[in-house]
């Protein structure tokens, strides 16, 4: 069985795509406009190759703070030129404020505007580009699904949802019981002994296997999946797609294989990682702390006319190992707003002040927490902590849910920049899956990614 030779593209791909063909795009405007209409700021020479380095890497940095690398924003035209707009104002802002590695300002002042429109043109030409071309449905990956009847609705909106590049085709009843063909959400069903010719015929490039257990695999359809393996072609299990896809671990499918899912970062037992790790929490949990004697007294003045009552407010926490600590934030919540018993904190909480609003929405309430870290209760970056009552109910009701306290909790993770509130189990699901995630995965470069998604959050005012 041949390979379906159609070009597609992974979401990695595609990211490394934008973010490649942005740098080029950038140089394609200064180029033009030295070229052709006088620029002087910068051109495209060897003389120039630092201030060119450091626009690449303002270009890089600021892009993924304003997301015009994220795939479902990138693929809305008015969005991303909103993000392209912030983006590009704040990479010539910096660049004209470091002269020391850039140009410095050019005596006319207007060739500035030249370059901030040029930037922001050619960035959001190639927007246009992607969108027409690369996003379109001939580069769509068809898939061939591959499980029991119940999965079949999930699998394919959570994939669909995450990646609207997955065109599922239609799918094979794993169990291969005899009835007549079903419409099911708009898919085909087909049959073990037509599947090498649904291959062909309606071009799949990959199959994806969702069946919760392999038993429930019929041997004539096992035997078919071996013999295009055999051939090169490409068959995943669900599990590892959902991981890739959605940047989480798939909790709700682990069973008693639960140690294929979790063979947890070795970064969790690097000394030197964890040395770097330390340090960078005791650098930036020093400049956190100056930080907060400086807007201290601003905080103060709007807890006494918004708030009206103690400025700091303390609770007990869960953290590394599950041992007790003590978490300090600025106060958002009413006086005894948990007096009769401990209730799970919602959107638009009515137990929130208005003043505390602000706090939370621009996480400033989390400053204190710096005062955390450096007592090593906690890191810059970890699962949120949760409060014992939560934590016990919560293990009641989802597997593995304490293999979040493996590592110390953080003021921000991956759970806190993809998904925005926790307040029941269905979401303290996701957030696990998140939190799980970035234990199986940690390193520098997801640290990284986590703090720059962090600015976003920040800049786009989206705290809870």
């Amino acid at each position: 069985m041949k390979q379906n030779s159609a070009i597609h593209f992974e979401i990695s791909e595609r990211k490394v795509l934008l973010r490649i063909v942005d740098i080029l795009m950038a140089f394609l405007g200064i180029f033009i406009l030295s070229t052709y209409f006088g620029f002087e700021y910068l051109d495209i020479s060897s003389e120039n190759i630092v201030p060119l380095i450091v626009l690449v890497v303002y270009i890089s940095i600021f892009g993924t703070i304003f997301e015009i690398y994220d795939l479902q924003k990138a693929s809305k035209l008015d969005v991303s030129f909103k993000n392209i707009v912030l983006c590009m104002s704040t990479v010539v802002l910096f660049y004209l404020l470091t002269p020391i590695i850039t140009p410095f300002l050019p005596e006319a002042r207007l060739q500035i505007i030249y370059f901030y429109i040029a930037l922001i043109a050619f960035v959001f030409l190639w927007r246009v580009l992607y969108n027409t071309l690369i996003a379109s449905p001939r580069f769509y990956k068809h898939i061939l699904l591959v499980g029991e009847l119940p999965n079949i609705d999930n699998v394919v909106n959570t994939l669909t949802s995450a990646d609207s590049s997955y065109k599922f085709v239609g799918f094979i009843n794993s169990e291969g019981k005899d009835g007549d063909s079903i419409k099911y959400k708009g898919l085909k069903e087909y049959t073990t002994k037509h599947l090498s010719n649904v291959i062909v015929e309606e071009q799949i490039s990959e199959i994806i296997v969702a069946a919760n257990n392999a038993e429930h695999i019929t041997p004539d359809l096992y035997h078919e999946l071996m013999l295009l393996l055999e051939r090169g072609f490409k068959i995943r299990e669900y599990t590892q797609v959902y991981e890739e896809v959605t940047n989480k671990v798939p909790i709700q499918y682990v069973g008693k294989d639960f140690y294929k899912y979790f063979p947890f970062s070795r970064n969790n037992e690097n000394q030197l990682y964890r040395f770097f790790h330390r340090t960078f929490d005791i650098v930036f949990s020093f400049f956190g702390l100056l930080f907060m004697l400086l807007i201290i007294p601003f905080v103060a003045i709007g807890n006494a006319f918004g708030n009206k009552g103690p400025l700091f407010y303390t609770q007990e926490r869960i953290g590394r190992n599950s041992t007790l600590f003590t978490i300090y934030k600025f106060r958002t919540m009413i006086v005894d707003a948990e007096a009769k018993k401990a209730q799970w904190a919602t959107k638009d909480d009515a137990r929130v002040t208005t003043f505390g609003k602000f706090l939370r929405r621009s996480r400033l309430d989390e400053i204190p927490q710096f005062i955390n870290v450096i007592k090593g209760e906690m890191s810059i970056i970890g699962p949120r902590p949760e409060r014992p009552f939560f934590v016990a109910e919560l293990s009641r009701s989802i597997p593995f849910y304490e293999t979040r306290h493996i590592i110390k909790p953080g003021l921000t993770g991956w759970a806190q920049v993809n998904s925005r509130y926790g307040g029941s189990i269905e979401e303290s699901l996701t957030k696990l899956q998140y939190d799980s995630y970035y234990i199986k995965h940690r390193s520098p470069f997801l640290d990284l990614n986590i703090i720059l998604k962090t600015l976003s959050t920040v800049l786009y005012y989206r705290g809870q």
